[in-house]
């Protein structure tokens, strides 16, 4: 049974249908098993056309007198207000790069100039390393002072009062994941910021993992700065931070002299590249599109697709997890209790990598290693034999998949 057949249509009750959705992704339309999705998702046609439509009607820049350029304007402008409305942050605060990575160092190099010998900076050991590296250079640069927050080990769990005995009057910025790209560890973000916030700190949030599997609201999170990455959930390469419009007007970051200094232009070097603003607005869409009964606007629909995703890839991961734990051979690497639906696991015998291949020459695709997750593989102690392997569901998956992966696995000997 290939991963497209009729027999692995599972709708839930809330009118998504996975099956349906696939329908949508011209990648899925072949006999692999796609679990790779936490390093990458595929792209559904509607993506596709919206960047191809931009090239087809014609490029030009920003601030010209002809229409071609209006309308590369309204790209921009579309694609702020749809990841605002994703993500429930404002248009003006959208910021955009190529890349979480690059945007990340480029808001720590604007925060740490006013860094100084005595502050004190927080990040956490489960962290991607993008969430990680960032801050600790930059405190190093200002002669700042660094603070881990450590995980438990070996259940990879964050609790939240590990921050109580961490951040002081003297703490600037705390860095820390809303999920973790390997583990799935959802930290409690709302009382993370709680005990920031009380100390007259910023906190910056890794979304990139999160975003794709349930609702998020940056303002409930309690993140000042949220970072989320376009070609994790069905866009284009392209990196996006949001954050309220009137703390990045505070903000002076280094940019080129003729360049705007207006919020949130003065943070975006070069010009962008347009067309994939186009397909970050129909990936949005896509995304408010999954729950076909949701109504309202486009943020009333994200929330209760999102809602939808997340409920049917718990049930789905339970799955996964379940077929895992009963293999005698695996041994699954972390078990928070809250998490998104992401597998990180080891066979006895068989290299990360190995698995990895093996999995390939079956026609499921994996991710094996450290995923960049460089602190909490570390400390796990998988990080130095090859780290472990990943797979991951998002809402193109289903059951078929998850079971050709299971039946693999147990054969490996």
């Amino acid at each position: 049974m290939t991963a497209n057949a009729t027999d692995d249509r599972t709708p839930t009750r809330s009118g998504f249908d996975p099956t349906a959705v696939r329908a949508g992704f011209p990648a899925l339309d072949d006999d692999w098993s796609q679990l790779d999705a936490a390093a990458g998702t595929q792209v559904p046609q509607t993506v596709i056309d919206a960047v191809a439509g931009a090239y087809r009607a014609g490029m030009a820049n920003v601030n010209g007198v002809f229409p071609a350029s209006h309308r590369i304007e309204s790209i921009v402008t579309d694609a702020r207000l749809a990841v605002a409305d994703l993500l429930g942050g404002q248009a003006d605060g959208v910021v955009f790069g190529p890349n979480m990575t690059t945007l990340t160092y480029r808001i720590a190099a604007t925060l740490a100039s006013d860094w100084r010998a005595g502050d004190e900076v927080v990040v956490c050991r489960l962290d991607h390393d993008a969430n990680v590296r960032p801050w600790v250079q930059a405190a190093e640069h200002a002669g700042a002072t660094v603070r881990w927050a450590e995980v438990d080990v070996p259940s990879g769990e964050l609790p939240a009062e590990r921050f109580d005995a961490l951040v002081n009057e003297r703490t600037k910025l705390v860095a820390v994941s809303a999920a973790s790209n390997v583990l799935g560890t959802m930290p409690d973000l709302p009382a993370i910021a709680d005990t920031v916030h009380r100390a007259g700190a910023l906190l910056y949030v890794d979304g990139v993992h999160a975003t794709p599997h349930l609702p998020i609201d940056v303002t409930a999170l309690g993140a000042d700065f949220f970072a989320t990455s376009a070609y994790k959930w069905c866009g284009p390469h392209v990196g996006a931070v949001v954050a309220d419009p009137e703390l990045l007007a505070r903000l002076r970051p280094d940019k080129l002299a003729p360049a705007p200094d207006r919020v949130p232009d003065r943070f975006e070097h070069g010009t962008p590249p347009f067309a994939d603003l186009a397909g970050v607005t129909a990936a949005v869409d896509h995304l408010a599109g999954l729950d076909p009964t949701a109504g309202g606007s486009r943020r009333d629909r994200i929330l209760a697709s999102m809602s939808s995703v997340e409920a049917y890839e718990r049930a789905e991961f339970a799955h996964l997890l379940g077929g895992l734990s009963s293999i005698p051979h695996v041994r699954l690497v972390g078990s928070p209790r809250r998490r998104t639906p992401t597998a990180f696991f080891t066979v006895d015998g068989i290299a990360p990598r190995d698995v990895a291949r093996k999995l390939a020459e079956g026609n499921v695709n994996v991710w094996s290693g450290h995923a960049y997750a460089w602190e909490v593989t570390g400390a796990l102690g998988v990080r130095d034999s090859g780290g472990a392997v990943r797979a991951g569901l998002v809402h193109y998956n289903v059951r078929a998949e998850v079971d050709r992966l299971l039946d693999a696995v147990a054969g490996m000997r």
